[in-house]
């Protein structure tokens, strides 16, 4: 299982050197890879940089760890740009990007950036399809229900043929995941982020793997990652959550210093000392 660390940009918003200094010691204590929200407009959440932008200059202070965006709003945004910003990514990290994708649920950001909020599932399945095409050849001509595009093309192409996309799961009417992203993963996804309870996730899988038979896709393929926080808990009960993510089948995991207070020599120290725990074991 691989384990990266989530990037607490959001607490660390206004201190660029500090977020540099994170993502520089995440690689040093061995995490692989780090993962960063998306916000395109002010929210009460507060301000946060642009993802990709922001992965980007990371990716010139850094060598070895994985990069992921999770997860960007993409039926808001223009698939064309967002294969050429994915692929600048790539190139500028030697290959280190992991794309997270999803549909979002505010119709105030698709308002904002001029795209329509009710087919947005649509848009998204066509997307996906299409990014990997522009990574892969040289032009492309596609007609679909969203997107149509005549003998268009990116260069350069990404080092990774094509960069792996991994969606973030949205909520069912019943508090579960919408079928519609189930359905999404298992016929299209190279992994998804279980944002759900742990327990959920044989049954939740089980369900994915339905849909990429049916796909002919061999679920096994499909990763997925969970989430553990670990800053205020005993070091005892985090430790248990990892191996439970292990346990369930979890190919990936995210460790989370957010949301205890911390500042940025907290959040390092916090990290250092979960990078320090999981190496004792």
């Amino acid at each position: 299982m691989e384990i990266g660390i989530s990037l607490p940009v959001r607490e660390l918003q206004d201190d660029l050197s500090a977020i540099k200094d994170f993502a520089q010691v995440a690689e040093e204590l061995g995490f692989t890879h780090l993962r960063v929200p998306d916000l395109l407009i002010r929210s009460d959440g507060g301000p946060l940089h642009e993802p990709l932008t922001l992965l980007s200059w990371l990716a010139g202070a850094t060598e070895r760890i994985g990069l992921v965006p999770s997860v960007i709003i993409l039926p808001a945004r223009p698939t064309v740009l967002v294969a050429k910003q994915a692929a600048t990514v790539d190139i500028l990290s030697a290959g280190r990007l992991r794309l997270g994708v999803g549909v979002g649920g505010s119709r105030e950001e698709y308002d904002a950036l001029g795209q329509d909020f009710t087919s947005r599932g649509r848009r998204c399945d066509e997307q996906i399809d299409l990014l990997r095409r522009l990574w892969t050849e040289e032009t492309v001509d596609f007609q679909g229900g969203t997107e149509t595009l005549a003998r268009v093309g990116i260069a350069p192409r990404p080092v990774q043929q094509p960069i792996p996309i991994w969606i973030g799961p949205g909520s069912g009417g019943d508090g579960g995941i919408a079928p519609s992203v189930l359905r999404r993963v298992g016929e299209r996804a190279d992994g998804w982020f279980a944002i759900l309870p742990r327990e959920q996730l044989a049954s939740t899988q089980a369900r994915i793997a339905e849909y990429a038979i049916a796909a002919g896709r061999d679920p096994v393929r499909i990763g997925v990652e969970g989430a553990v926080p670990v800053a205020g808990r005993d070091a005892e009960d985090w430790l248990a959550d990892v191996d439970g993510w292990q346990d369930a089948g979890a190919t990936h995991l995210c460790l989370r210093t957010l949301g205890a207070g911390l500042d940025a020599a907290g959040h390092v120290s916090a990290m250092r000392e979960a990078a320090a725990l999981l190496t004792d074991r």
